[in-house]
């Protein structure tokens, strides 16, 4: 049995709200232009702190938070402890994205509307700006650089100057997120990624291969791959968003999930000896080692999202709230 240990109305909806966890804190945006830090156990405000509307990017380094909202053209970065104001970067307007590596965080490509631009972390200083606009989806550290990527192609920058380490020629061109997640970090040889037509790749990080999975049956949905109890868990097309977990060596399915009818909430959650996910009407279905149905209980509401808290908790995204669970 689930039980519920708190929860917090945001005073908007639920599906516009970026969340973050970071070991024992939640970071939410609410009230259109607030952050707020809540603590996993007990959902108790830690700090409240103006961020702007709607964050492009909201990405939590260490001890520090990175915020990127859409009604000004300033990176903020924040103290994960207090809330403090560390420091303010100027950017472009239409700026979005951000990644960190080696102490840098890289910000724009988004859309194309903007050259990508790095800060260091520690105080923002601008460290370089590349001369022209650059398109590519959600950058990742991996590899000891930045994996950028546009098209049938993706390639490793260092974080440092900007330059080129590696590239991978795909046969199937990146699925398009619009600045969601497209690239999986598997291990430090390994990134899983989603392509059209549900081409699902793994990178190498010697060499510049890119090794295709066997094909999947089903169509999937251009979301990068959730990595849960070591297997990579894709998003279907069909069963209302269910998901299929395939093992990232050589792409053999291990479960699949889909609840028919009844569309599933985005997320997966491990829990011993299995999984849990949600469907958007309330309901959060535990599976066992091997992909069956263990049960089903009601949450209530309308779930958006998972997230795991860790310790045996999970986070549900509901219709205005974030509620924290304990499995």
């Amino acid at each position: 049995m689930v039980a519920e240990l708190w929860e917090r109305v945001l005073h908007q909806r639920g599906a516009y709200s970026t969340v973050a966890v970071a070991g024992e804190r939640v970071l939410v945006h609410e009230r259109r232009t607030r952050l707020v830090c809540l603590g996993a156990a007990d959902g108790a405000l830690r700090w409240d702190a103006p961020v702007g509307a709607w964050p492009r990017a909201l990405v939590v380094v260490g001890q520090r938070v990175l915020v990127l909202p859409q009604d000004r053209p300033v990176l903020s970065c924040l103290s994960l402890g207090t809330g403090e104001l560390l420091w303010r970067a100027e950017v472009a307007h239409w700026t979005g994205q951000v990644a960190v590596a080696d102490g840098v965080v890289l910000v724009g490509g988004w859309r194309g509307y903007t050259p990508l631009h790095a800060f260091d972390l520690t105080d923002g200083r601008p460290l370089w700006r590349a001369a022209a606009r650059t398109m590519t989806e959600r950058p990742v550290a991996w590899a000891g650089g930045l994996l950028l990527g546009d098209g049938g192609r993706a390639w490793l920058v260092d974080p440092r100057d900007g330059r080129e380490l590696e590239s991978w020629w795909l046969p199937a061109p990146l699925t398009g997120a619009d600045g969601n997640a497209v690239f999986t970090v598997v291990d430090p040889d390994r990134c899983a990624v989603v392509c059209d037509g549900g081409t699902v790749l793994v990178l190498r990080a010697a060499g510049g291969r890119a090794e295709r999975l066997p094909a999947h049956e089903g169509a999937l949905l251009g979301e990068a791959p959730l990595p849960v109890d070591g297997l990579l868990w894709l998003r279907e097309v069909r069963s209302g968003g269910g998901y299929v977990a395939v093992d990232p060596l050589d792409g053999a399915r291990r479960r699949r999930i889909g609840v028919e009818g009844r569309p599933l909430a985005r997320g997966v959650v491990g829990t011993t000896g299995g999984a849990a996910v949600a469907t958007e009407d309330g309901a959060l279905v535990h599976l066992d080692g091997d992909g069956g149905v263990a049960g089903r209980e009601r949450l209530g509401g309308r779930i958006t999202a998972l997230r795991d808290l860790g310790a045996g908790r999970l986070l549900a995204v509901t219709r205005n709230s974030l509620r924290g669970w304990r499995l």
